[in-house]
């Protein structure tokens, strides 16, 4: 095996990159992987970022959009400095011997290998995480943790660990891609295309990932307690102690939720513990005991009443109507 090439060094000469774009994935996480690299060759004036679109057996991969990506079938790709899995929906149809084969093979060539979204679920499977740091989208962090024990699973927004570069999703992309472009090229270039993007989010890989969108009502420490809460969906802690972790008094704090979000740190945890069972049952084939226990509930009855009041309608019943109209989990 080739030893890797460090492609965060500052260089020169164009960086030939290589996206093997799979069938399902986000179009959002394609364009946040090129689009960075296609800004800072306008920026500069040059060439800094060499692209090429690869397919897993050739023909054009159809994203979750519709849209059709042509590319160049993934065995005819013989080398390059960097290359981009872009992964979404259909992971375990994806994970073909011959893929795994391939990734080994490019990375035994002195490639970096980064993942995208699915894509460091093949990494993964390639062997090519083992004994690495990884993040992946939130929803799959624990069932990479189980299926892999070999890598060291990450909630960062991205990571890299040598000559692996892995994120959670589109928006993590654009920072892991800006990373890239300030370590080759430097800060005012990276800034440059941030601009460009009107993207001004911190760029902190450790930074742990979200269930949910920020709301701009929040607080700093309404913020840090609803980060607690969705951290501890399956186990929740008692709001005393969630103030306590975040150097308040529960009285301030039920003030803070009042004034910023109209609810109490209580109403807001169950409807976050809420939320996430609505997506378990209507995104997964768990249990629905299974779906009570990771969030929070203790009885298959008081998650009953509470999914309900919350949702319209039992977890059972909305299960049961999406298989009808043939809605996969």
């Amino acid at each position: 095996m080739k030893s890797a090439k460090n492609i965060f060094a500052p260089a020169d000469a164009p960086l030939k990159t290589a996206i093997l774009v799979l069938e399902d994935s986000n179009m959002l996480a394609l364009a946040a992987a090129v689009d960075p690299m296609r800004a800072a060759n306008r920026l500069a004036g040059r060439r800094l970022f060499d692209w090429r679109y690869i397919t897993a057996e050739g023909p054009p991969a159809r994203l979750t959009s519709g849209i059709d990506v042509p590319g160049e079938a993934l065995s005819r790709l013989d080398r390059c400095d960097l290359l981009l899995v872009v992964a979404g929906f259909g992971i375990d149809r994806h994970d073909t011997p011959a893929l795994r084969a391939s990734l080994r093979r490019i990375a035994a060539t002195g490639a970096t290998v980064g993942g995208i979204d699915g894509g460091p679920w093949l990494l993964a499977s390639a062997g090519l995480l083992d004994f690495r740091g990884a993040t992946t989208h939130w929803e799959d962090l624990e069932r990479l943790a189980t299926r892999f024990p070999e890598v060291r699973v990450l909630q960062d927004r991205f990571h890299i660990d040598g000559p692996r570069m892995t994120c959670g999703g589109a928006l993590p992309a654009i920072d892991m891609m800006l990373h890239l472009i300030r370590a080759r090229h430097g800060a005012a270039l990276s800034a440059r295309v941030a601009g460009l993007f009107i993207h001004d989010s911190p760029a902190d890989p450790a930074r742990a990932q979200r269930r949910a969108g920020g709301d701009p009502r929040h607080s700093p420490l309404t913020q840090r307690a609803s980060a607690l809460m969705e951290q501890t969906l399956d186990a929740p802690l008692p709001i005393a102690a969630i103030a306590h972790r975040c150097g308040t008094s529960p009285r301030t704090l039920e003030a803070q939720f009042r004034a910023r979000l109209n609810t109490t740190p209580q109403a807001h945890f169950l409807g976050l513990r809420l939320t996430e069972a609505l997506r378990l049952v209507t995104d997964t084939d768990m249990t629905l005991m299974d779906v009570a226990l990771a969030t929070g509930f203790g009885a298959q009855s008081s998650f009953s009443r509470a999914f309900r009041a919350a949702h319209g309608q039992s977890a059972r019943a909305l299960r049961a109507a999406r298989g009808q109209l043939g809605i996969a989990p």
